[in-house]
């Protein structure tokens, strides 16, 4: 159910156009680091898909950041999905490959506003915990950075 998507097939646009309007509606402008399609078709970035019966009900990247460490991206679960277990799946099938890949963290930014605490508690019960800025952010009362040891 999950694989190698392309971030700009129909179907799969459609969602994170979904994705983008979530983070625009409950984030500051300049705290929205959402990828867009371009962003997510970048060679440094595996883009996957959770699709059930060909329909696609979630979405997950990994970026790589260094040898090291690599940023979990644009994970988003379809409105209509939520409760299914498709995003713990999606974020298990992330820190899997971020192992095998030799990556000895794998990190991710959030927003820090109610709108974002099942996203944040997901995380902190896969492991991660709150971290400062990393890579190219910037410390921000709107974000929520967390980080997992690989």
């Amino acid at each position: 159910m999950i694989s190698i998507d392309d971030p700009r097939a129909d179907d799969v646009r459609a969602l994170l156009e979904r994705h983008l309007a979530f983070a625009r509606a409950t984030t500051r402008p300049e705290d929205v680091y959402a990828l867009d399609v371009d962003g997510l078709a970048d060679p440094g970035v595996t883009f996957f898909s959770y699709r059930d019966d060909g329909r696609v009900l979630g979405v997950a990247a990994l970026k790589r950041i260094d040898e090291e460490h690599a940023e979990l991206k644009s994970m988003h679960t379809a409105e209509e999905a939520r409760g299914r277990g498709i995003a713990r799946a999606l974020v298990e099938h992330i820190v899997g490959l971020a192992r095998e890949r030799g990556y000895k963290r794998l990190s991710l930014e959030t927003g820090s506003g109610p709108a974002f605490e099942p996203a944040r508690a997901l995380y902190a019960s896969a492991g991660f915990a709150s971290c400062e800025a990393f890579g190219d952010y910037t410390p921000s009362p709107n974000s929520a950075y967390m980080t997992l040891a690989l």
